[in-house]
């Protein structure tokens, strides 16, 4: 079955159009207040226009590594044993759905998700594969590749673009780590040709551990959110601004002025700071994350939404990335490797924070998606393992308006191909910007200026 094909086409004409008409809208509604103003003000300089989408910030975690779709969200019980494996479906909260049976807590919660089982692209390569679903575009090199500021932004950082958080809190934010594969930083996850303003920060949680038999935990903690002399923040700032250059700064030097100035702002503020401090969670919630870096980074996420984060990006898995042996990269062991560790700790920390934007009654305003880089081959390997797998593979949103207690699309007799509603990354870009009242068709300027519409994508229809 042929991949649909995307292309990144050129705007001739209509941003002044799109801009006059919202402003000369937003002029005329009678009792506007001064915040949605502005937010329509900032939508129509970038050349979009406000949606209807319900989410106010947006938390993505990634499976890095090519979760398997066969093992997770879309099993086949009735194909041959060297396809469907060892694993079989339960009933879920929602009549007619089925997961696999190592993801109990989250079968609890499918009358909040919207699970996605056609979603496909062309790239069998991790950093590839991760560029694709984290930028929405096709990859432009091959090989691994390493981010280059030619690149196409990152999901984290358009929205960041669109959404301006308060003072002192980062526009866009990613953890535990950046993702690396054989030793290569991966391109996709940054500003691209937006620029460093718009690079997601990485930050650690402070409490997170190591999973269980874990070796070591990759990451630090970028800001060190405690114990800020103040008056000695105060006098370094004094002294940079009698040494701050007044001839024409470079690219370069304006780069440092704006990490310098987020530097500031966040270590003299206090609504991050707040955040990191997990003692004003309750026993209970704080354990039903886990104390392992999982739990505490999805925990942390949800912090830094509250405090005005619009994005947060979070690698999903147990913590220990060394060897790749905690990454969703199942060649090997694939079925022991998911039932006692991958799928307890993605069970346990997914479920968590569904059930706590629940309970908070914040799950509306907060879209929940669940990415990877590509799914698992359909027949198992000579190791008991499956192998890199692009063709089909399955998604999942919750809350910011999405309706859960539905399934989108599906895949083929052996989970090989889609069979219906056949979707790709661009459409889910355009989705999440939907939910987040970001028109997926708005413009973004490269560094030469040329217009491109953020989204290639249609907005897949989950509301």
């Amino acid at each position: 079955m042929p991949l649909r094909k995307y292309s990144t086409n050129l705007l001739a004409s209509g941003v002044d159009r799109s801009r006059r008409r919202l402003l000369a809208t937003a002029a005329g509604i009678g009792g506007l207040s001064l915040p949605s103003y502005l937010q329509m003000q900032s939508l129509a300089a970038s050349g979009g226009s406000v949606t209807s989408g319900k989410a106010k910030s947006c938390i993505i975690l990634f499976c890095w590594g090519g979760m398997s779709h066969l093992e997770t969200l879309d099993l086949k019980p009735d194909a041959p044993r060297e396809i469907r494996g060892e694993f079989t479906p339960i009933a879920t909260a929602v009549t007619g759905i089925e997961i696999g049976e190592h993801l109990p807590k989250l079968a609890r919660h499918t009358d909040k998700l919207a699970i996605i089982r056609s979603i496909s692209h062309d790239d069998g390569f991790h950093g590839r594969g991760m560029y694709w679903n984290l930028t929405g575009h096709k990859p432009p090199r091959v090989a691994n590749i390493a981010p280059m500021r030619d690149d196409w932004p990152s999901i984290t950082a358009v929205i960041s673009k669109f959404r301006t958080s308060p003072r002192g809190v980062p526009n866009a934010v990613r953890m535990p780590y950046p993702l690396v594969d054989n030793e290569t930083l991966q391109a996709g996850e940054d500003g691209g040709w937006l620029g460093v303003k718009y690079d997601p920060i990485v930050l650690r949680p402070a409490g997170g551990t190591p999973y269980e038999g874990s070796s070591k935990t990759l990451g630090a903690e970028v800001l060190k959110l405690h114990d800020v002399d103040q008056d000695r923040l105060a006098s370094r700032r004094e002294l940079l601004s009698s040494l701050r250059m007044t001839e024409r700064p470079s690219r370069d030097y304006e780069s440092f002025e704006h990490f310098q100035s987020l530097t500031k702002d966040i270590l003299g503020g206090t609504a991050l700071q707040q955040a990191y401090n997990f003692d004003n969670e309750s026993p209970k919630v704080r354990e039903s994350y886990g104390t392992h870096i999982a739990g505490q980074s999805l925990l942390l996420a949800r912090r830094m939404t509250e405090a005005g984060v619009p994005v947060v990006q979070v690698c999903c898995g147990p913590g220990d990335l060394g060897g790749g042996r905690d990454t969703w990269d199942t060649h090997g062991n694939n079925f022991n490797h998911l039932k006692n560790r991958l799928l307890p700790v993605f069970d346990h920390t997914a479920s968590a924070l569904l059930q706590d934007l629940a309970d908070r009654g914040t799950l509306d305003e907060t879209l929940v998606v669940i990415l990877t880089d590509f799914g698992r081959t359909p027949r198992i390997n000579a190791n008991a393992g499956r192998d890199h797998y692009p063709n089909v593979y399955s998604i999942a949103f919750a809350g910011g308006g999405i309706r859960g207690g539905q399934v989108y699309g599906s895949s083929d007799s052996n989970a090989a191909f889609p069979l219906s509603q056949p979707c790709a990354p661009p459409d889910v870009h355009a989705t999440i910007f939907n939910a987040l009242g970001i028109d997926p068709k708005a413009e973004l300027r490269d560094m030469l200026s040329r217009p491109f519409p953020i989204s290639d994508g249609d907005v897949l229809p989950l509301c």
